[in-house]
């Protein structure tokens, strides 16, 4: 049985689609600017799991906001039932890559969702 870290994956959706990155879920409430529809290769645009507008306008990828974002997000996301059609997605396949807009790959919704993610699904074991 694989394991869910080994299926879950985020990348930028401005970096160069890959065969290996499995089904393609971009997890923006907002399509990134300057991307085709062609070019994302997306299997599943899912808005619902994004963070709030208010959240989202709230953070503005602010580093010194971060870990209040992570906090509230991770609340929203315990309400969320986008995150079980998540996890039974990410259940049925080999690779699913989280796909994100933000420019730094470390302060982004993207990185606390596959967290959270990765928790709930050993959660759930």
């Amino acid at each position: 049985m694989t394991e869910l870290k080994d299926v879950l994956a985020i990348k930028r959706i401005y970096d160069e689609a890959a065969d290996d990155d499995g089904y393609r879920v971009l997890v923006d409430r907002l399509w990134p600017r300057g991307v085709s529809k062609e070019r994302a290769r997306l299997d599943l645009w899912l808005k619902e799991i994004a963070p709030s507008p208010p959240l989202r306008t709230e953070f503005a990828h602010m580093k010194e906001r971060f870990e209040d974002f992570r906090r509230s997000y991770e609340a929203e996301l315990e309400q969320n039932p986008a995150v079980e059609q998540m996890l039974e997605l990410a259940a049925g396949k080999n690779r699913v890559t989280l796909l994100y807009g933000a420019r730094d790959p470390e302060v982004n919704h993207a990185r606390v969702l596959l967290e959270f993610l990765l928790a709930a699904g050993a959660a759930g074991e």
